[in-house]
């Protein structure tokens, strides 16, 4: 059957028209690379996520790598992190030279299990790393509080929940710094490739932004090793322009999510529970033991679904000589989780057709 629902639609939508605007400016100024339009955006972001700083470079790993980097986090470090991720969270950690330590994650929340974190550190563990996967903050006060105990960084991972919360408090305000990213189906989501650290450390801004551009303190003046990611004029336009969008986009995600809970509370798939009013709902998974049969079943009702994430990150190639973590909870996630439809421009029919679908499965 054809879809009638796709996972996700890209195509401009409402923002149509401030996008072009912010595209014409900045063609218009000849201004390109670190100019007035990411100086604005940093500004606002920052305002819009309750972060005192922020600051705009290539993309989330690479976020993830200068924070670290600006930490002095590298070789002969570990950072604790969960396996069930992109895995380009790990791959963060490794640029900046340091291990990641996988530790198993929490089977309600789906992220970092924070007594398994406590379990995996050591005394070469400097930072500890959790994700807000799939919207849901993690459990961020256990992970402050732990941080504190054993006078280790508290890094989030926030590439997929921005204006999240976790008890009311701003995500990015637990730990020293949070990396974030937008990639173009993030909830706000550049027209390419762009990231960003939020930090309420001033001191940790300046060395990120510095790193950022080559480690140069005033042009031409390299004071460190710096590397080259930053956020260009385009991108930074086009994401002020979304991101005026972005509260009204995330109370419209809240909405679906909300509906596809109601229709699935008895349903034979398991949906993951929301378990801080906080959660902005980047995707929407469901867990089966039958999850191609799911899938078969979703894709003849014409509603097309995606798997995030079918393999642990340590099991990946890649990752495997890093940490041989045993995490039974993240292998078996990884072989049951089906991602549904999820975006603000789903309607109101699509997220019926959705919810009908996913309901009336039987494995």
């Amino acid at each position: 059957m054809s879809v009638k629902v796709p996972f996700n639609a890209l195509t401009l939508g409402e923002d149509a028209a401030d996008i072009t605007a912010a595209i014409d400016r900045v063609v218009a100024s000849g201004w390109f690379v670190l100019g007035p339009e990411v100086e604005a955006f940093e500004r606002e972001f920052a305002a819009a996520s309750r972060v005192p700083h922020v600051v705009g470079v290539g993309n989330g790993t690479d976020a993830i790598f200068l924070i670290l980097r600006a930490l002095g986090i590298g070789i002969g470090d570990e950072v604790i992190t969960p396996p069930l991720s992109a895995a380009f969270s790990a791959l963060g950690i490794l640029m900046a030279g340091a291990r990641p330590v996988f530790a198993d994650v929490d089977p309600e929340r789906l992220t970092l299990d924070p007594r398994a974190a406590e379990a995996a550190i050591t005394p070469r563990t400097r930072a500890i790393m959790p994700v807000h996967l799939y919207g849901q903050a993690a459990d961020m006060p256990a992970f402050e509080a732990m941080a504190a105990r054993h006078n280790l960084a508290l890094v989030e991972d926030a590439a997929q929940s921005q204006l999240a919360t976790a008890n009311g408090r701003a995500i990015g305000t637990f730990g020293v710094a949070a990396a974030t990213s937008f990639y173009p189906t993030k909830n706000l989501g550049a027209l390419g490739d762009g990231g960003a650290v939020l930090t309420t450390d001033a001191n940790l801004a300046v060395r990120v932004a510095r790193l950022r551009n080559g480690g140069q303190s005033t042009r031409f003046h390299h004071d460190d090793a710096g590397v080259n990611t930053r956020l260009d004029e385009l991108q930074a336009a086009i994401l002020r322009a979304r991101l005026r969008y972005l509260p009204a986009w995330t109370r419209r995600r809240r909405a679906i999510g909300a509906r596809y809970r109601a229709a699935l509370a008895n349903a034979a798939v398991r949906v993951p529970k929301e378990l801080d009013a906080g959660h902005v709902y980047h995707l929407f998974p469901v867990l089966t033991g039958q999850r191609d049969r799911f899938q078969s079943h979703m894709r003849a009702a014409g509603v097309e679904t995606l798997i995030h994430y079918p393999i642990p990150i340590p099991r990946q190639p890649a990752l495997q000589a890093s940490s041989p973590a045993v995490c039974p909870v993240a292998d078996r996630v990884c072989t049951e989780v089906v991602s549904l439809p999820m975006y603000p421009g789903l309607s109101d029919e699509a997220a019926g057709t959705v919810a009908a679908a996913a309901a009336t499965f039987r494995p």
